[in-house]
């Protein structure tokens, strides 16, 4: 794949094409992806497994109902990505090297500067939040951030930046956790519990519970009207 940080788009496209149709994806889809991302799950081994999965599907001789959901695949995500990794032992420096995504300074500066005007706009109307004053910090550091790419012109390392981006969404979570009413967040919960529900016996404990606390960070983001803040988001 030419850009790893279209991640999320090249997944949605190549599932909504195998499955024939453009219908959006879902809470739990999304979720399930940022899970694989989290995981490190490469892109590759995610659209083989969907690929997998689908094979299999066709070749049923009956098909009395439809894969109505990427967490049908997510076994065999899992399978190729553990295939992948036993295939890569003993590769070269060279195979294993990331591509690096031709993202341009002017790119992220216009990502990261317009984040934090784009969330206290969201978020100082949504009602669901009690105080996004804890927020501001975070929005300070986009800022500093984007004016020092600016100032310098020159584009950080890509995965430095991501690892500096995901430490302010954590910290925007926590805002988010702390301001979100209770019942809000017991509503999320049970939401979170009846959509994964149908895929726990395909999944371990670990990946029910990482699928579990994405799907809720999820929706609250959501709920708030409050983008996401990592360089997969950007296109």
């Amino acid at each position: 794949m030419e850009n790893y940080f279209n991640y999320f788009t090249e997944i949605e496209e190549h599932y909504l094409r195998r499955r024939g149709t453009h219908l959006l994806l879902s809470t739990l889809e999304w979720a399930l992806i940022e899970t694989w991302k989290s995981a490190g799950v490469p892109l590759e081994a995610v659209l083989r497994g969907v690929d997998d999965a689908f094979d299999k599907y066709d070749q049923r001789p009956s098909k009395s109902k439809k894969v109505n959901s990427l967490a049908y695949c997510s076994q065999a995500v899992l399978t190729a990505a553990e295939d992948m990794k036993e295939a890569a032992v003993g590769a070269t420096g060279a195979e294993k090297a990331q591509r690096e995504p031709g993202f341009e300074a002017a790119q992220i500066v216009a990502f990261c500067g317009g984040m934090p005007t784009s969330w206290e706009r969201r978020s100082c109307r949504s009602a669901r939040i009690r105080d996004w004053s804890a927020g501001t910090e975070e929005a300070s550091s986009l800022r500093e951030l984007a004016e020092s790419i600016e100032r310098t012109g020159k584009l950080p390392r890509l995965e430095d930046l991501e690892r500096r981006l995901t430490v302010l969404e954590e910290k925007l979570f926590a805002v988010l956790m702390a301001a979100t009413p209770d019942e809000d967040l017991v509503n999320v919960r049970a939401e979170a519990d009846r959509d994964i529900a149908p895929y726990r016996r395909n999944m371990t404990a670990s990946q029910v519970e990482q699928l579990h606390k994405q799907y809720v960070h999820k929706r609250l983001l959501e709920r708030c009207g409050v983008p996401r803040l990592s360089l997969f988001y950007m296109r």
